[in-house]
């Protein structure tokens, strides 16, 4: 006699039942008796694992963890679970001074442009690749540290990061050639490049969905810090004629900034220290055992209760997850053959479908958005310097963008004939400072309105708003007019920064992410490079150009965002 579904169902409950009772198991955990159990954490091998279906998510939040039940949770439950409190602001206080670092030895550059062009014999066109060189080495960083973090794990790539990082600054202090400082600015660029993509990630993966939005933006706003600190020292330190000077060695004031702007990066090397890694990454490597003990240290360090009240007791995989488990336990032999081969086969993954779509927009979306970021905000103290210079030698005279740099480049201190000048007025740097400074309040608008308005509005809103900016340029006359109009583009710049790292961090999945990012980011530095050098070679012969072509960047990019899907308040896959 065939037995029916029915009595099959029946006869296979009755004995769970009996085996549950036989353990001293209470009838609630019966609940939770079609979820299987996880990855045994010590065997790769055994992949056969049941995905979690959505009506059993809801039976597991009815566990009471104080009568002795274990309670089994995906990876998303499992963070809510753990709390949110004193980790959480320590992790952002962490990730927030890499993104700082980060930004202060991006945008130390166009600080000290107009003292090193005397030092290192600079004109606009190789200012314009001073600027560029540092994009470069992150184009090429970011690519391959973001792949190697995929593989190793996010905390051991950026503690070397950091470290190679200082250094690279520390060495370009000391350059007293043009060619030698352009070398250390590549390998300090290519540090970086790997800097952004993988904190990014690493951050992003500690937070619950109801969360990420907002703190991902809070993240955000550390890169206007980096460049209010930037500004800051620039503005205490570049004017001062503090220095070493001998006919064979020159330290003078820049240099000192410079040395001064690599002390964050030593600070953040060591700190990454006392943090764990990354317990999405884990999981997706297999290493359940090790991602339940960091949720568990998460929990005691957020509620100061003992690890062993912590009411997950073992981690279920998700299909996503048990995807990327698949491809990270396929058998290659040698640890630098294994890398390799993830390397390659992330890479190949995001130029298949479903993923394609959202790998080629992301490029997009960057490449136009930091041609405009970077390839105004890095000039904007060097056009402050050529408003000064221009009212110093036509004391109330008015007149336009191009026809200050027409001035500049034909009889001022950018010709041949003209004196060149290290002396640079410390108003120069105030009108800096006063520029990153208005970005703070927007800042503080994406990390409010991060989770309620969207990344999308914020992001279009944004691109467009600084398009607008750009082509005010053009109108600019005076210096007034130059501050206003470039303190408006940074304010509303930083937003579209915050909204573009929260969408292109949420849109790729675990297994991907950093490689993903990475990619992005490629774009991006890519964009910021052709902005330096188009935009100073534009500037010079003409001048009209740059500012409308950068608008048009801009909102058209912006724009593209709407064809990638909502990542708001939702799960990270």
């Amino acid at each position: 006699m065939v037995e029916s579904d029915s009595d099959t169902n029946t006869s296979n409950n009755c004995n769970v039942t009996d085996d549950r009772l036989k353990n001293g198991v209470g009838s609630k955990e019966l609940e939770l008796k079609n979820i299987s159990a996880p990855v045994n954490s010590n065997s790769r091998s055994d992949l056969a694992i049941p995905t979690l279906e959505a009506s059993n998510l809801k039976e597991k939040s009815l566990k009471d963890p104080e009568k002795g039940h274990s309670l089994k949770a995906d990876f998303e439950e499992a963070i809510e679970l753990a709390g949110y409190g004193r980790f959480h602001y320590i992790l952002l206080a962490i990730c927030g001074l890499v993104s700082t670092s980060e930004e202060m030895d991006v945008i130390s550059m166009s600080f000290i442009l107009p003292s090193a062009q005397c030092d290192l014999n600079l004109n606009t066109q190789t200012k314009g690749w001073l600027n560029s060189i540092i994009f470069i080495g992150m184009m090429v960083g970011a690519y391959a540290w973001g792949s190697v973090a995929d593989s190793l794990g996010r905390k051991k790539v950026l503690i070397v990061i950091s470290i190679m990082n200082a250094m690279c600054i520390v060495a370009s202090s000391f350059c007293q050639t043009y060619a030698l400082f352009m070398v250390f600015r590549f390998l300090n660029g290519a540090a970086l490049g790997g800097s952004g993509p993988v904190i990014w990630s690493y951050f992003a993966e500690f937070q619950p969905k109801s969360k990420r939005g907002s703190m991902l933006s809070f993240m955000a706003a550390f890169w206007t810090l980096g460049n209010l600190f930037v500004a800051g020292l620039a503005w205490l330190i570049i004017p001062s004629s503090i220095g070493l000077y001998t006919p064979y060695f020159i330290y003078n004031s820049w240099r000192i900034f410079l040395l001064v702007c690599s002390l964050p990066s030593f600070l953040v090397a060591a700190l990454l220290l006392y943090l764990p890694e990354s317990p999405k990454f884990l999981l997706s490597q297999g290493r359940n055992e090790e991602a339940l003990a960091i949720f568990r240290g998460i929990f005691v360090t957020n509620t100061g209760k003992s690890k062993d009240l912590y009411p997950v007791k073992e981690l279920l995989i998700d299909a996503k997850l048990q995807t990327e488990l698949e491809q990270t336990s396929k058998p290659i032999k040698g640890k630098y053959l294994t890398m390799l081969a993830d390397i390659m086969d992330n890479s190949k993954q995001l130029f298949m479908s479903p993923i394609l779509k959202f790998t080629i927009i992301s490029i997009t979306i960057n490449f136009t958005f930091h041609i405009g970021y970077y390839g105004l905000m890095m000039w904007f103290p060097e056009l402050f310097n050529r408003f000064d210079e221009y009212s110093r030698n036509h004391p109330g005279e008015e007149a336009s963008v191009c026809e200050v740099t027409k001035y500049v480049v034909s009889s001022g201190s950018h010709s041949d004939t003209g004196v060149c000048s290290a002396k640079i007025p410390s108003t120069v740097f105030m009108e800096s400072l006063i520029t990153v400074a208005s970005a703070l309040p927007a800042n503080i608008l994406a990390v409010v309105g991060m989770d309620r308005l969207g990344r999308k509005f914020f992001l279009v809103f944004s691109t467009v708003s600084a398009g607008l900016c750009s082509a005010g340029m053009y109108f600019v006359y005076n210096k007034t007019h130059n501050l206003i109009v470039s303190a408006v583009f940074s304010g509303v710049i930083s937003c579209g920064n915050a909204a573009l790292d929260c969408l292109i961090t949420e849109v790729f999945p675990t297994n991907l992410r950093a490689t993903g990012v990475a990619i992005s980011m490629v774009a991006a530095r890519l964009g910021g490079i052709i902005g330096n050098v188009v935009i100073a070679t534009l500037l010079d012969m003409y001048c009209p150009a740059p500012t409308f072509i950068v608008a048009f960047l801009l909102a058209g990019g912006g724009l593209m965002c709407l064809f990638l899907p909502n990542t708001t308040r939702t799960a990270l896959s």
